[in-house]
C-alpha cells in the first residue's frame, strides 16, 4: 500500500493484473439464498440490516423526481433490488458476473444484465438514481464509471455511492489488518474527502454523507477481529464446513457484530465511520 505525497490517496502498488485479480472473485463471491436453516437465517439477517440502504436510496429517489427508475451497479445477487422492488421501486441491476445477474433474476425477481457500466445497454438520461455500493474501490478506473453514470442519469438524477472509509477509527487502530483494506480486491482506499473530490471532478455536487450503516460498519470490525468467522471470507476461501460448524461460526460472528456495535456507532457520530455513503447530484 502506498500513499500519494500530493493528495494523500492510498492504493495498492503495484496493482495486480486482471487475470490475477479474477482468482479472488470466485462464483460464490456474492450471497445467494439456499434452503438450509443457516442460509434462511442469513437471508433474514441481510434483509434486516439492508434497511439503512433502503431508506437512504428512497430519500434520493424522492429528491431526483423524473421517471423514478433505479439502477444498482454491482448488484450481486440482487437482494437490495428485490427489497426496493417490494416497496414499489422500478429497478434494474448490473454486475460483472453473469452468474450474479442470473441469481438476481431468479432469487429476487430483479432484472439484471452482466457487463461493465461503460458498455451497458441503457439509453442516456434513463435513470433517476444510480447506486454503487462497494464498487469504486474495486476498479482500476473509477472515474470512467462515474462519468458513465453521469451520462445515464436524468437531469435531476442522483448518484448514491458507498465505499470503505480509510479515514475511520478502525483503520487508525488496525492499519493494514483492517478488513476495509481487503488486499488485493480493493485497489484504492478512499477517505471521505477523496471520494468527494472524485465526485466533484466527475461532474457531481455532493449533497450529504452517512457514516454508519448497520450492514457494513459493525461487520467490518467483526471481520477485522476474527477474519476466519466472516461468512463471505469463508465462501471466498471455499472453506469446507459441515452444517453444524457453519452454524456455530455464523453465531459467533453475529455475536461479535453485536459487540462491535457501540464502538462503530460512536466512530460514525464523529464522522469517522468505517464506511461513507454519499448522495450526489448531477451538475448541469
Amino acid at each position: 500500500m502506498v500513499e500519494c505525497t500530493g493528495c494523500g490517496l492510498i492504493r495498492l502498488f503495484p496493482w495486480p493484473s486482471p487475470a490475477e485479480l479474477e482468482k479472488y472473485y470466485p462464483p460464490a463471491y456474492w450471497f445467494a439464498p439456499g434452503d438450509s436453516l443457516g442460509e434462511r437465517l442469513e437471508q433474514h439477517y441481510r434483509r434486516f440490516v439492508l434497511r439503512d440502504h433502503i431508506r437512504f436510496v428512497f430519500d434520493a429517489l424522492g429528491h431526483a423526481g423524473g421517471s423514478g427508475r433505479l439502477l444498482d451497479v454491482g448488484c450481486g445477487g440482487g437482494l437490495f433490488l428485490g427489497m426496493m422492488k417490494e416497496r414499489g421501486a422500478k429497478v434494474a441491476g448490473l454486475d460483472f458476473s453473469p452468474d450474479a445477474a442470473r441469481v438476481a433474476w431468479s432469487a429476487n425477481q430483479a432484472p439484471a444484465v452482466a457487463g461493465a457500466l461503460e458498455l451497458a445497454p441503457f439509453a442516456p438520461q434513463s435513470w433517476s438514481v444510480i447506486t454503487m455500493f462497494h464498487v469504486l474501490e474495486h476498479l482500476y478506473d473509477p472515474m470512467s464509471y462515474l462519468e458513465s453514470a453521469r451520462q445515464l442519469l436524468e437531469p435531476e438524477g442522483r448518484l448514491v455511492v458507498q465505499v470503505p472509509n480509510a479515514a475511520c477509527w478502525q483503520f487508525l487502530l488496525f492499519g493494514e489488518n483492517w478488513s476495509g483494506v481487503d488486499i488485493p480486491r480493493h485497489l484504492i482506499d478512499f477517505r471521505d474527502k477523496d471520494l468527494d473530490i472524485l465526485l466533484e471532478n466527475a461532474g457531481f455536487e455532493v449533497l450529504r454523507h452517512k457514516y454508519f450503516n448497520l450492514r457494513d460498519n459493525p461487520a467490518a470490525m467483526a471481520t477485522t477481529l476474527a477474519p476466519g468467522l466472516d461468512p463471505m471470507a469463508r465462501r471466498v476461501r471455499r472453506a469446507g464446513e459441515s452444517a453444524a460448524v457453519k452454524m456455530l461460526k455464523d453465531a459467533l460472528y453475529l455475536g461479535l457484530i453485536a459487540a462491535s456495535l457501540p464502538f462503530t456507532i460512536v466512530e460514525a457520530m464523529c464522522r469517522a465511520g468505517a464506511t461513507v455513503m454519499v448522495e450526489a447530484r448531477k451538475k448541469p
